[in-house]
């Protein structure tokens, strides 16, 4: 059964797919069951260009745990980017 977790933002970046870089402009992540990642439920982060059709999309498939491991990578590159000092420091993938 679907769990209808659904949530949207706009984002602002690029992605590469076959055919080169794209714009990115909308991210949905959902909580449900994958279709790849062997995993009774996941993560699934889709980021995607508006306007450059189906070809230019990135979709991704995370175990809760490996999706809660990026969250906390972002947050620490970003506030080791921004200054703030609370980031940890030279942690290594594990």
């Amino acid at each position: 059964m679907c769990t209808g977790i659904v949530e949207n933002t706009r984002v602002s970046g690029n992605g590469k797919g076959p055919n080169g870089w794209f714009p990115l402009r909308q991210a949905s992540v959902s909580y449900d069951h994958p279709d790849h990642a062997q995993a009774e439920r996941a993560v699934i982060i889709d980021l995607l260009s508006e306007t450059a059709g189906p070809e230019s999309r990135i979709a991704v498939e995370l175990t809760p745990q490996s999706a809660r491991d990026l969250v906390r990578a972002i947050l620490a590159s970003l506030s080791r980017g921004e200054g703030d000092g609370r980031g940890a420091r030279n942690e290594s993938v594990q």
